[in-house]
Order: structure tokens, then sequence, then C-alpha cells
């Protein structure tokens, strides 16, 4: 079983940028795919990025550009740097993990920016 645990979130102005990390227990990190989703206030979740323990980082096309992932497998942390916010990217953001085709999901943290 995998348990991930975000943090980061916080109030920015819009412009500016803002660092998500989250990290995981339990499983094999290495051997795990990570992805960043976000749910905006009435809103469903959406995705907005997806590694694969191998292959190429996919980004939701509204994202891309401004929002990089990245990982530290020693760490057991993946990251979500985000620049030129916007406050339509206000949400909460989720760390979600799949591993051995189970998917654990973190308990988010809010992203809030301002105009």
């Amino acid at each position: 079983q995998v348990q991930l645990v975000e943090s980061g979130g916080g109030l920015v102005q819009a412009g500016g940028s803002l660092r998500l990390s989250c990290v995981a227990s339990g499983g094999i990190f290495s051997l795990t795919d990570m992805g960043w989703y976000r749910q905006a206030p009435g809103k469903d979740r959406e995705l907005v990025a997806r590694m694969p323990r191998i292959g190429i980082t996919n980004y939701a096309d509204s994202m891309e550009g401004r929002f990089t992932v990245s990982r530290d497998n020693a760490k057991r942390t993946v990251y979500l740097q985000m620049t030129s916010l916007k406050p339509e990217d206000t949400a909460v953001y989720y760390c979600s993990a799949r591993y051995y085709a189970m998917d654990y999901w973190g308990k988010g943290t809010l992203v809030t920016v301002s105009s």
C-alpha cells in the first residue's frame, strides 16, 4: 500500500510561482507511476500531469509550459513546479500514484491564486 502526503500549497498572487511536494511511503517508489490532479470549486477533478516511472511526462494542455513535474526517487518525492499562476489555477491539488495497477491518492493541498 502507498501513502501520499502533499505539501506546499498556499496563497499566491497571479503571475507568481509555487512548488508542491508529495512524499510517498510504502511500495517501491521507482516502480510507481506518479501524477498530479486538481479540483477547483464546483468542478470535476482534472489531470495536471502524469509522470510514469519510465517514459515521457504528459501535461494537460492548459498547464504545459507553465507547470513542471519532477521526481527524486531517493527522497521518494514528486514535485510540481507551477509558474505564471492564474486565478483559474485555484484548486485543491492532489498527488496520485499507481503501483501494481492500484491507484492511491493524497488528501490534497490547497492553492489559491489571487488576482
